[in-house]
């Protein structure tokens, strides 16, 4: 769409704030199957809330009784979790998730698979494109979500309503508007520092997905505490998505300095994972959620999936241990050649979930993507 093209990465082309939508002429077959998808859809819509109900009554309110005894309530709260977690990804047509390893050295005959097995206190990095991916890491790992505090919000500029034609040319009068395409330019967006971390829980980070710092938070108020503040204190490995917010899997938003961390890493583990969804169809719509509903959070987007025909597709990325940024025989030579950054394990993620979901690295980051949504809701 010609108003959103402020909103493309110059260096790559890539769009990657916008829902993407199935191919153009596919109309008739999503509108021939909607009575059927809107029957399927409330079913399995009710039945995961039933299951979401389920999860605050039990492991949100009951099982706060085995706090006393940390190994038992971990347990308790990870066993319910998987089991209710599962049972939401089933419904939605996720009957088995099995993820691959990477190995970025090609070497001859087969790799040998190795442990994807994080510790107390080791650090997943992925990149985020929906609010499945959140689930998927809660019910096999069951972590330590945290989101960024930043230090200010974004300043949205005033756009420029005027425009400058491609060519000097009125162009051919065919009525399809083709003469009068026009380009926007996009004021340059300064970046802002992270400056701390909030944990959160599985459900609030299915519910902020697609959103970006400060998550409706008062920034002034909000408590924010230093990563390594958070691992030392934890009792299950931490998850973080450096790109504060999500795109629509077209390609890589701009990783924050989350870290401030060299390579090799030192004292824990750090494990990389890559999350890539299927393009929609007429019958099944995209997985990725990167434009959050205005009131409903992902409950429409929920719906929309649960009205779905055919069976989603995902593609998770194990990068292997061995040759993660943790290990102490990585060659940070072989990805940092060329940095000056602050972020040594910030910039080393990026390019590493980039290679292995053969993504395209953008130039935009969440402070963009909050000017997007603030443009996208006055449209």
């Amino acid at each position: 769409m010609e108003k959103f093209s402020a909103y493309r990465d110059l260096g790559t082309g890539i769009q990657p704030f916008l829902t993407p939508v199935p191919p153009v002429g596919s109309e008739f077959l999503g509108k021939l199957t909607l009575p059927i998808r809107y029957v399927l859809g409330t079913i399995r819509t009710a039945s995961i809330l039933v299951l979401t109900a389920v999860y605050l009554v039990v492991v949100r309110g009951a099982c706060l009784a085995l706090l006393p005894i940390p190994p038992l309530y971990r347990f308790v709260e990870y066993l319910l979790t998987f089991l209710l977690g599962r049972s939401v990804l089933f419904i939605l047509g996720f009957v088995w998730i099995s993820p691959e390893q990477f190995n970025r050295k090609r070497g001859k005959g087969p790799k040998l698979a190795e442990s994807w097995d994080p510790k107390t206190g080791d650090i997943i990095v992925s990149n985020w494109a929906s609010w499945i991916e959140v689930l998927w890491l809660a019910i096999r790992f069951n972590p330590i979500f945290v989101i960024p505090v930043p230090e200010s919000v974004p300043e949205h500029p005033e756009r420029s309503r005027s425009s400058t034609p491609i060519t000097p040319t009125p162009g051919r009068r065919t009525g399809t508007g083709s003469a009068s395409i026009q380009t926007t330019n996009r004021a340059a967006v300064t970046r802002i520092a992270i400056r701390g971390f909030q944990q959160a829980s599985v459900l609030k980070m299915i519910w902020i997905t697609g959103h970006t710092p400060s998550f409706g938070n008062n920034l002034s108020r909000s408590p924010a505490f230093s990563l390594e503040e958070i691992r030392k204190k934890s009792a299950k490995p931490i998850v973080v998505f450096p790109e504060c917010t999500t795109s629509n899997g077209r390609g890589l938003l701009r990783f924050a300095d989350v870290f401030r961390q060299n390579v090799p890493v030192k004292g824990y583990q750090v494990f990389v994972m890559c999350v890539r969804y299927d393009p929609p169809t007429a019958v099944a719509p995209s997985l990725t959620y990167s434009v959050p509903a205005k009131t409903l959070g992902p409950l429409s987007h929920l719906f929309t999936l649960a009205a779905s025909l055919s069976a989603p597709q995902i593609t998770i990325r194990l990068l292997a241990p061995s040759e993660s940024p943790g290990s102490q025989l990585f060659i940070s030579s072989e990805i940092l050649s060329d940095y000056a950054g602050e972020d040594a394990l910030s910039e080393t993620c990026a390019s590493l979930i980039a290679q292995m979901g053969k993504l395209k690295r953008t130039g935009m980051g969440w402070e963009e993507k909050s000017n997007f949504l603030e443009f996208y809701r006055s449209k």
